[in-house]
């Protein structure tokens, strides 16, 4: 069996990778590092110079970026059902959501947490337009049906929905109807209550 390991913080995106790992069920180590130290070490840079988490490496291949490890991980274990198959029409709205949240989403968030402001007349020289727009799509993404591609939860739905879920918390987002539904629906899985459960006891420890 190849080895599957994942590199993670328990206060940050890895958070959504390892709910991924938890729907694929398949088996996977965790290492986890800490800012600053570990992180920046030469081992750990040599898996990703960025030295961000998370990362995972399944054998000889390494994989960093929530939305690609995600993408890839939906891919290598296709029994677990998480991905459209390929050459099914309902792949381009896997990957048309999937990437939205890795783009104008994550965008969006980053320059409102960071108190940026984009003027009117320089809209079109960002990704995401305005943050209006990102939430006036989302919107119309959750409200189409149960989950973003046909009837069923994919890892558009894992990647996407949790950075509305923390749309939600930190404020990015507007708490409309559409999004607190969805978020309850969605985080109400087995797998995703298994993840908080294991990276919540993680920061416990350190506590």
């Amino acid at each position: 069996m190849t080895t599957l390991t994942f590199y993670t913080n328990p206060m940050s995106r890895g958070r959504i990778v390892r709910w991924m790992l938890e729907e694929v069920g398949e088996p996977y180590e965790t290492v986890v590092l800490d800012y600053g130290t570990t992180m920046k070490g030469a081992d750990y840079l040599a898996i990703n110079p960025m030295g961000k988490v998370p990362a995972i490496r399944h054998g000889d291949v390494i994989v960093t970026e929530g939305a690609a490890i995600c993408a890839y991980l939906a891919d290598a274990f296709p029994k677990a059902k998480l991905a459209p198959p390929t050459g099914d029409k309902l792949r381009g709205a896997y990957y048309r959501w999937m990437f939205y949240g890795a783009g104008p989403v994550e965008a969006m968030a980053s320059n409102q947490a960071l108190g940026v402001v984009v003027p009117d007349e320089k809209r079109g020289m960002v990704g995401y337009g305005s943050r209006e727009q990102v939430i006036d799509t989302l919107e119309f993404a959750v409200s189409r049906g149960d989950y973003l591609v046909g009837d069923t939860f994919t890892a558009a739905d894992l990647y996407l929905g949790s950075q509305i879920m923390w749309g939600l918390q930190f404020g990015t987002l507007e708490k409309r109807p559409a999004f607190e539904a969805y978020v309850a629906r969605i985080s109400a899985r087995p797998a995703a209550a298994k993840a908080r459960e294991i990276d919540d006891a993680l920061i416990a420890s350190k506590g």
